[in-house]
């Protein structure tokens, strides 16, 4: 059976919202966050939860995958509450938001549990989130609770 990987692509801010829902209950570290300033790149590497695949039964086992979520055209990246020299810091994803500035740019915040914010303004909304692994059978399936972060 040929492995089916997920690969999206978003150019609005309705786009993102399907991404910001693949993303949720992702896993990632700090080191594996990067800002390639002269490219405009930004990349983080998560393991991605695939609720996609627990969804199509109840027998389905919670499976994790590697996925790269990759924004071009980034001008400026901010963070709060993330300290970067904590390299080994896991960090868990919530929620992308998006807002449309008076300066024709993007606004573009990746909320993660914590308090934890990652910012980028964006000429243009252009992101893509892309399976980059074999996905593997973990025994927990997410239970985030919004209040106690």
């Amino acid at each position: 059976m040929e492995k089916k990987s997920l690969k999206l692509n978003a150019t609005s801010e309705e786009d993102l919202k399907v991404i910001s829902a693949h993303l949720q209950d992702s896993i990632t570290q700090v080191k594996n966050i990067a800002h390639l300033k002269k490219n405009r790149i930004f990349l983080i590497q998560f393991n991605r939860f695939m609720w996609e695949d627990i969804e199509k039964g109840v027998f389905r086992k919670n499976k994790r995958v590697q996925s790269i979520l990759k924004f071009e055209n980034v001008i400026n990246v901010y963070s709060m509450n993330l300290s970067q020299k904590n390299v080994d810091r896991f960090l868990d994803f919530l929620a992308i938001e998006t807002k449309f500035l008076s300066d024709k740019n993007y606004e573009i915040k990746l909320n993660f549990a914590g308090g934890i914010l990652i910012k980028l303004n964006s000429e243009v909304i252009e992101c893509f989130l892309e399976d980059i692994s074999d996905p593997w059978e973990t025994k927990n399936k997410p239970k985030l609770d919004p209040f106690n972060d």
